[in-house]
């Protein structure tokens, strides 16, 4: 049975997952021709879309090494490179391919996640953008990560007035 702080991330990651599926299922054409970011590179819905994917798989196993005793995310790591990398992997994959592969992402974290106790949640490793951080920080910043990057979109794609 999972501890407390287990069912807490685990409540997060689902919340936060079933409103980003929702949003992005509910886009239209022209919602995926907005532009979200300009900065460092032109990203609309679905760069953001794949960005997800890229870096639910990369955190997962980023976490996963934290938690078998591994140091994370190199002290170099260059997130903006790994991402135009992973841009230009996935720059095929049409919007729904990216959103199977975001659910299926999503639900290995899920399940990778429900296997742990709280003695792994407090080993500590590096987050490439956070730094030295709990397991538990780790998990907590997949789902920070995406709900700031669906603030941002939801405010590209509100009216303006």
């Amino acid at each position: 049975m999972a501890t407390p702080r287990v069912e807490a991330l685990l409540a997060k990651l689902e919340k936060g997952h079933s409103k980003t599926m929702e949003i992005f299922a509910a886009l239209t054409p022209q919602q995926w021709a907005q532009v979200i970011y300009d900065a460092p590179h032109v990203w609309r819905a679905r760069e953001l879309l794949a960005h997800f994917v890229s870096s639910e798989e990369a955190l997962l196993q980023l976490a996963q090494d934290v938690a078998a005793g591994g140091p994370g995310a190199a002290p170099d790591f260059d997130y903006d490179a790994f991402n135009a990398q992973e841009q230009q992997r996935l720059k095929d994959r049409a919007p729904t391919d990216l959103l199977a592969a975001l659910d299926r992402a999503r639900r290995a974290t899920l399940d990778w996640v429900r296997t742990l106790d709280d003695g792994a949640l407090d080993r500590v490793g590096r987050h490439p953008a956070l730094g030295e951080v709990t397991l538990e920080t780790m998990i907590t910043a997949i789902y920070g990560h995406q709900l700031m990057h669906m603030q941002d979109l939801r405010a590209r794609l509100a009216p303006q007035s």
